[in-house]
């Protein structure tokens, strides 16, 4: 139980299952070279007593038949290399990927590559890896993208263990697999590759001396041999995308046959078997056939003979669907093509060592059949250890890489993977809407909760007076347990029969809770969200950070999001631009302008005397703008709409302007989207400011005021402030006259500008005006830094007549220590212009509009500077 609870934490989670994985990759992959070592030496050690004719073309069929049944009978998933299969798990296709997987496949590839078929285990090696943390999942089920990450690292570690090649294994991840670089991602990958590479070596005999190299050959590297590495990444490049054609054509003809698999795979193995009888012996050896190729000199008519041959029984084994890889064949294809690339150079120069041109052949022409360039780099350097390949292996993989993708677009395995009907269908922004939501936008904030030390009776009347049918249950502020309706009626089913009915006097709520709820984290994404509530049977889901609960989510929470989202992606259409029905213009005397949108005829005065006060001081001309919303199956600019109530309240505009003599614009704008409407007019009449009204709530889940203001706090590049009447002020709202005036100050552009803005709008005053300038400090910090705070005062000192005070605070919370002030001081209205890192970018954000905004009874003036 004390392990369980360990294992909570997801990062731990992670942890402990990344070392199983690599564990049991290491180990699988050991067993898997030297079963297929053991079972393929029967062949040849046969093939030595009996007529090779005979015993290579019966073995070839008899074990191949017997993997092709087994994949057939018990696990069609398990064919061919399975990294297609990886990829569609993790697509989130619904494909098998567990430990019968597992199993089958590591039986099937021993079987197939004992019979003679020419293809690797390292491919095979990978899905293993991939199947075994797929049921690690399984067993330890947290989320898809927890699952995700795992299945990658078993993938990786089953390629380390396969090369002995731990970064190999992790780039593959990165390359191939994921497309992911986040810490999670990158720490399991790094931990179950270290762990599978370390086995494979440990239980391989190889021990843990890296210098151990495949080779013992000191390699070198002139000038002169790079337009040759050049030829061979060249060759490389399309011999690599017509041995990906050729796969897929492979393919396609067996598949033509008709035939079970079984003998699709029997009859491969048989013309493999027919092919080799007629070779030299060295070819019935294919796991040792790179070796020979690197470590001594074969020859170019053999090397050469070698290359057709391998390259031709390559596209027939995989193309029967028999359990293997491509890896193994891709690494001695490329280092043949290399040690005839050398060979010609020798022979044209009278210099150069063919096996360094076999082992850059043998990345380049990896590089150019996976579409995984790093990957190739590294497998090779990995197995060889040497500095002075590194530069002819970037040359030759990266221009075999640019080659062979010109030729056979993307990684094979995605056109294996669309070959066998996997195709990803195309998201649009409603799919990517819904995909971003996480836990944070659909939570509710506001939850009631009950104390574990209440009585059940307590308990039970608590829960009858609210609408909601479980509670979490919290003890410090902690949550410990969670407590529903069904748990109190069980607790009381048989009342007063003892000894095992409590009474509802005497029990407590921790006796008949649920302890350690099933909770989730405020980034987790939707999927993880909907992923536990289904996985374990759940209506509703604690948010916490640590223990500390900070939300909750129910299924219809879930539903209300979705909405929300649909709702702003209407179905997937963009919304047409907004259209001008009506428009009055002043002279353009002012070096700026004010946008004010116009929407309540008891606010419109409030605010236009706000720009006014503005505009007079900073020569301003007003833009007022009325927006008419009109469904987006009509077209704004062929929609009738009737503008009489619209033209009121601009007239209202025009008169404010003739009196107080600034010059105002308006216009009427027709649109299915009022925040568009606002930045498209931004953008046309190139806006300096924009004052917008917030009424102080709203109902939108996921927003922190309101879906047009919110839009327009982030996308508009003008200045931006957002004003909310306070409570003083009752509809219909009077011309603001405040007196006493609180500007908290963070620093940064934010303040800045609202400083600037700040001696207009004291022109509101009835008095002089009384000024509270306030900074707050960490309560720890002994000699706090007031330089911004003195900057701010000096700056109003010289444009305003007024008492102006400085009020340094030292609190924890900054949103509880401007409330209190503001009561304290008894502050009409509150200037918040706060730094990226101060209280305007919380107030975006969302942490803290619930604790000044509406905490506050006072109007609140909220100033964010325009945006680089």
């Amino acid at each position: 139980m004390h392990f369980r609870q360990w294992l909570l934490p997801r990062r731990r989670l992670a942890i402990a299952e990344a070392c199983l994985i690599g564990l049991v990759s290491g180990v699988s992959a050991v067993f898997l070279k030297y079963s297929i070592g053991w079972f393929g030496s029967w062949r040849i050690q046969a093939s030595e007593v009996l007529p090779v004719a005979l015993v290579l073309p019966a073995f070839g069929f008899s074990l191949g038949w017997l993997s092709g049944f087994l994949v057939e009978r018990f696990a069609p998933e398990a064919s061919g290399s399975g990294i297609p299969q990886i990829k569609a798990a993790l697509a989130k296709f619904p494909i098998s990927l567990d430990l019968r997987v597992a199993l089958v496949k590591l039986l099937s590839t021993i079987l197939a590559l004992a019979a003679g078929l020419t293809m690797g285990r390292q491919g095979p090696t990978v899905h293993i890896g991939a199947a075994l943390a797929a049921q690690f999942s399984r067993w330890f089920p947290t989320s898809p993208n927890h699952r995700r990450q795992m299945i990658a690292a078993g993938a990786g570690a089953g390629l380390a263990a396969g090369f002995n090649a731990p970064i190999a294994g992790i780039l593959f991840i990165v390359e191939e697999l994921l497309q992911d670089f986040s810490g999670l991602t990158l720490g399991t990958a790094i931990l179950a590759s270290f762990i599978g590479a370390v086995i494979s070596r440990i239980l391989g005999g190889r021990g843990l001396d890296l210098n151990q190299v495949l080779t013992p050959v000191n390699s070198s590297f002139s000038a002169p041999e790079i337009p040759f590495y050049l030829i061979l990444g060249v060759l490389a490049g399309f011999l690599g995308a017509l041995f990906n054609r050729g796969i897929l054509v492979s393919l396609t003809l067996f598949r033509k046959l008709n035939l079970p698999l079984s003998l699709r795979v029997g009859f491969a193995g048989f013309i493999c078997g027919c092919f080799v009888a007629l070779l030299p012996s060295d070819f019935r050896n294919n796991s040792g056939l790179r070796e020979l190729l690197i470590s001594s000199e074969p020859g170019w008519q053999f090397t050469s003979i070698a290359f057709v041959v391998y390259f031709l029984l390559t596209l027939v084994s995989y193309g029967s669907g028999a359990s293997g890889g491509l890896f193994h064949p891709s690494l001695v294809l490329g280092s043949a093509l290399g040690y005839l690339v050398g060979v010609g150079e020798h022979h044209l120069l009278g210099f150069g060592n063919p096996t360094n041109y076999a082992l850059a052949g043998m990345g380049a022409f990896f590089s150019a059949v996976s579409k995984v360039p790093l990957t190739a780099i590294v497998i090779v350097f990995e197995i060889t250890a040497d500095f002075n390949l590194v530069l002819p292996l970037m040359i030759c993989s990266v221009i075999s890489y640019l080659i062979s993708d010109q030729f056979a677009k993307g990684s094979l395995y995605q056109r294996l993977l669309e070959w066998n009907g996997y195709t990803q269908p195309e998201k649009n922004s409603i799919d990517d809407s819904l995909a971003g939501l996480k836990a944070s936008d659909l939570m509710q904030r506001r939850v009631e909760t009950l104390p574990s030390n209440i009585s059940l009776d307590e308990a039970m009347k608590a829960i009858s007076r609210s609408s909601h049918r479980g509670f979490p249950v919290v003890e410090d502020s902690l949550l410990v347990g969670i407590v529903s309706q069904s748990d109190l009626r069980n607790a009381t089913q048989g009342k007063g029969d003892p000894p095992s009915c409590p009474l509802p006097g005497a029990t407590q709520l921790r006796d008949i809770m649920t302890p350690d709820p099933v909770t989730i984290i405020p980034q987790a994404s939707l999927a993880d969200v909907l992923y536990l509530l289904t996985r374990y049977e759940l209506s509703r889901l604690p948010v916490t950070e640590g223990r500390k609960l900070v939300g909750i989510i129910t299924r219809s929470d879930i539903i209300r999001g979705e909405i929300d989202c649909l709702d702003n992606n209407q179905m997937g259409h963009h919304p047409d631009p907004s259209y001008i029905v009506y428009q009055t213009r002043s002279p353009e005397i002012g070096k700026g302008r004010i946008l004010v949108p116009i929407a309540n005829p008891q606010t419109t005065p409030f605010l236009l005397r706000l720009a006014a006060a503005i505009a007079r001081e900073q020569d301003y001309e007003l833009e007022c703008i009325q927006i008419i919303v009109v469904p987006r199956t009509n077209s704004p600019a062929q929609t009738p709409v009737r503008t009489t109530k619209s033209r009121r309240l601009l007239h209202q505009a025009e008169k404010l302007g003739r009196d107080l003599q600034v010059p105002v614009h308006t216009q009427i704008r027709v649109s299915h989207d009022i925040a568009q409407a606002i930045l498209e007019t931004i953008k046309e009449r190139h806006i300096n400011l924009i004052i917008m009204g917030w009424k102080g709530d709203h109902s939108t889940p996921g927003r922190i005021f309101s879906t047009v203001v919110d839009t327009v706090i982030q996308q508009a590049f003008c200045d931006v402030m957002l004003v909310k009447m306070g409570r003083q002020l009752n509809p219909p709202y009077p011309l603001p006259f405040f007196h006493r005036w609180l500007v908290p100050i963070a620093g940064g552009p934010n303040a800045k500008r609202a400083i600037a803005l700040l001696p207009p709008l004291l022109s509101l005053s009835s008095n002089p005006p009384d000024i509270r300038l306030c900074q707050v400090f960490p309560p720890g910090e002994n000699s706090p830094n007031t330089t911004v705070l003195d900057s701010a005062m000096a700056v109003l000192a010289n444009q305003i007549d007024g008492n102006i005070i400085k009020i340094p605070i030292r609190a924890n919370n900054v949103a509880d220590a401007v409330i209190n002030l503001t009561e304290t001081e008894g502050c009409d209205v509150v200037v918040l212009g706060a730094s990226r890192e101060g209280l305007l970018k919380q107030v975006i954000q969302g942490n803290i509009p619930e604790a000044i905004v509406r905490g506050l009874g006072s109007t609140v003036i909220l100033v964010r500077a325009a945006l680089d």
